[in-house]
């Protein structure tokens, strides 16, 4: 089947198509990141990012390309979540703004697209880093601009094109020693992969199903909802869960397994259960279902071969604890935006400078609000807050210049990319990798100093901070000569891993031994909600036996999956 333009509906339907093939893929995509640690990683990140503009387009009936530029540009932009999602949203948005003049797209439009918006990522990045996702857009730019040279054919274009972007992540791990140690390609590039393959599904008619059903992070498949991002959980009435259990597992294939196989077995899912997700290669099949029998699952799986990471969540139970968090959450933000909007009943007057940090941990925001902070974004390891939450903060606090802590690696893009959609007041992001940075960048705050003295202060200040964050693999691998295996505690440095032990109070000993130099002075343990209080105080006063000479402070951070925060400086 030749094609040789693409129309406005054409676009629309093939960009739905291409969310949904990352979708659909988004949990494969996250175990290809390197540090198997149970965060927002890139498949969620990428996900989040491109169904925030999904749902805008699919509000869209009998769309014009401007219309459609529009939408995906603003909707990935303001939806964009950590390092993978923000690269993506610039890739649309200088993808978009070389087709949105257009009535119809030709092969050569196409490959100006592809290179408008391989450019547009590469200059938000201040070191963008070859082997990543980068990569693999220019390899793909490169393909196109030749293509278009060679054919008319848009399916012969995009199939040269999608030949040329798989051969390139194909080749990422000689790229980044990080990625063949670890034995996988770049996530990122993997994820834009399936949207491009997605899109020319779309295109092509093997995708013709364009709705948005979007997977909660309850595992609830959800219908399109317009909310900006995503349903609510407090949306889902327990009652309305008509199978309770989400089950998850993967089979380690012992036999042949045919495409008729794979039928066979989503038919009999489908038949006890829904919100089926079926993700196989030659070797493994991983297996997503709700169903009321999860031993039926278990027993269909096992007569293709044998079954590990078998996981069982009571849906309702988690729904009834999500509500109350969520009700707890809710009046902590209206307690903030109503201390940050009044102040003795009126409203406060615009103050000259303010403060924005994101937080993982109700010691940890006490911290920063006892320091100086104004807003607390609520996010960081376990969820990349996207650039519109950003500027929600940005609204609520009332000032000329806003100072914002990211800290976190994976989310200082977004909040550039927040600060350059603010007009009315100075954004200033202070580049905090990790929450010790940020305490300490804030604490050096001097009022006297201009915006871009403060900057260059706080932020020579927080690179004296190293860090250690201790938390669990959720995966096999091996890093920085380092087996890891399921379940390992490890012991995460800023430059690399430090230790990996199956106890947490010897990783985070391990971790103070290779950190701690004669230039140590402050050493700040920050213990997370998994700890007793008894374990923290121990690995405190193991600690000053071990480095008399440093001053050794323990503090509840409450953050959650990651046991321990060290900071020395």
């Amino acid at each position: 089947m030749g094609i040789s333009t693409i129309d406005a509906g054409m676009v629309k339907n093939a960009f739905l198509a291409g969310a949904k093939g990352l979708e659909a893929k988004k949990e494969w995509i996250n175990e290809l990141n390197v540090f198997p640690v149970p965060d927002g990683d890139t498949g969620t990140n990428m996900t989040l990012t491109i169904m925030a503009a999904a749902r805008e387009v699919a509000e869209l009936s009998d769309p014009s390309m401007e219309q459609l530029a529009k939408a995906i540009s603003s909707g990935s932009l303001r939806g964009a979540r950590g390092n993978s999602g923000v690269i993506l949203s610039q890739l649309l948005r200088g993808f978009t703004k070389e087709i949105q003049s257009t009535e119809a797209i030709d092969v050569t439009t196409l490959a100006n697209a592809m290179v408008r918006g391989m450019e547009t990522a590469y200059k938000a990045v201040m070191k963008p880093k070859e082997g990543t996702i980068l990569t693999v857009a220019r390899g793909m730019a490169d393909k196109a601009v030749e293509m278009a040279g060679q054919t008319d054919d848009i399916v012969v274009f995009a199939e040269a094109v999608i030949k040329e972007g798989d051969y390139v992540l194909s080749q990422t791990p000689e790229i980044l020693p990080v990625l063949k140690q670890a034995g996988v390609v770049d996530s990122g590039g993997q994820g834009l992969m399936q949207v491009v393959k997605g899109a020319f599904d779309g295109l092509t008619g093997v995708c013709t199903d364009f709705s948005l059903v979007e997977t909660s992070a309850l595992g609830v498949s959800e219908e399109k909802k317009p909310q900006a991002a995503g349903a609510s959980r407090t949306d889902i009435d327990t009652a309305d869960i008509r199978f309770g259990y989400c089950t998850e597992f993967i089979i380690k294939l012992e036999k042949t397994y045919t495409e008729e196989d794979e039928r066979g077995l989503k038919e009999y899912l489908c038949s006890i259960g829904d919100s089926l997700v079926v993700v196989s290669d030659d070797e493994i099949v991983k297996i997503h279902v709700h169903t009321n029998h999860p031993g039926l699952a278990f027993e269909k799986g096992l007569s293709y071969g044998s079954l590990s990471r078998m996981k069982v969540d009571n849906m309702r139970e988690e729904h009834e604890e999500r509500v109350i968090q969520d009700s707890e959450r809710l009046a902590r933000e209206q307690a903030q935006e109503t201390a940050a909007e009044t102040e003795g009943g009126e409203i406060k007057e615009r103050r000259p400078y303010g403060f924005i940090a994101v937080s993982c941990g109700d010691g940890l925001s006490e911290i920063f609000k006892g320091i100086g902070a104004d807003f607390l974004i609520e996010g960081g390891q376990t969820m990349n807050p996207s650039t519109e939450d950003m500027l929600n903060a940005i609204a609520k606090v009332n000032a000329d210049t806003i100072f914002i802590l990211p800290n976190n690696k994976n989310i200082i893009l977004a909040a550039n990319q927040a600060r350059d959609l603010t007009e009315d007041k100075k954004i200033v992001v202070i580049p905090s990798r990790t929450v010790p940075q940020g305490i300490t960048a804030l604490v050096n705050f001097i009022p006297d100093l201009t915006p871009e003295e403060n900057l260059e202060n706080m932020t020579s200040e927080m690179e004296r901070v190293r860090t250690a964050q201790i938390t669990y693999a959720v995966r096999n691998t091996t890093i920085d000569g380092m087996e890891i295996h399921e379940g390992d505690i490890m012991a995460i440095g800023d430059r690399g891993m430090l230790a990996v032990d199956r106890s947490v109070s010897r990783a985070a000993q391990k971790a103070l031994e290779a950190m701690l130099d004669k230039d140590s002075e402050l050493v700040t343990i920050y213990y997370g909600s998994d700890v007793a209080k008894e374990d923290a105080v121990s690995l405190k006063e193991q600690a000053k036996e071990e480095f008399p000479d440093k001053e050794i402070e323990l503090q509840y951070g409450g953050q959650p999956i990651y046991y321990y925060m060290i900071s020395a400086e």
